[in-house]
């Protein structure tokens, strides 16, 4: 059964905070877009981080892999696609940074969270079906 709304995109424009000297984007902030574009998408699934603390997990990054196609610059117009592709043991997601106005590819990434008992502390090699039911996927 496939998932409701596996992806989403969002659009935004570098803050000149976000920048070096030269107004390009510095390499530690793309990962601040892909967080928004994330959270994007687990709201649309009712399952943001506050959900997901509520229903006893935690759910942090252990891995991210970003591969910088072209550089972003200040005020750039971006579209930012977040889409999940994993979701029985881990929660794997793959992004693209494009520019709004041409369509080029700017940047490609994916990261990958596992879930985390809030009480034992321990980590879970299955997903909790709670996550299943919020993606609207059949529990294994």
């Amino acid at each position: 059964m496939p998932m409701h709304n596996p992806a989403c995109e969002i659009e935004l424009s570098p803050a000149f905070h976000d920048c070096d000297p030269m107004h390009v984007v510095w390499h530690g902030n793309y990962f601040k877009y892909l967080e928004i574009a994330r959270c994007a998408l687990l709201q649309r699934h009712d399952y943001d981080y506050p959900q997901m603390l509520e229903s006893g997990y935690l759910w942090p990054v252990v891995d991210a892999r970003i591969k910088y196609v072209r550089p972003l610059r200040y005020q750039q117009a971006l579209r930012v696609s977040a889409e999940i592709v994993e979701w029985e043991n881990r929660l794997k997601m793959q992004y693209e940074i494009h520019d709004a106005r041409d369509g080029q590819l700017l940047t490609r990434a994916m990261t990958i969270q596992v879930a985390v008992d809030v009480t034992s502390n321990e980590m879970l090699y299955q997903c909790p079906a709670v996550l299943w039911q919020r993606l609207g996927v059949p529990a294994p």
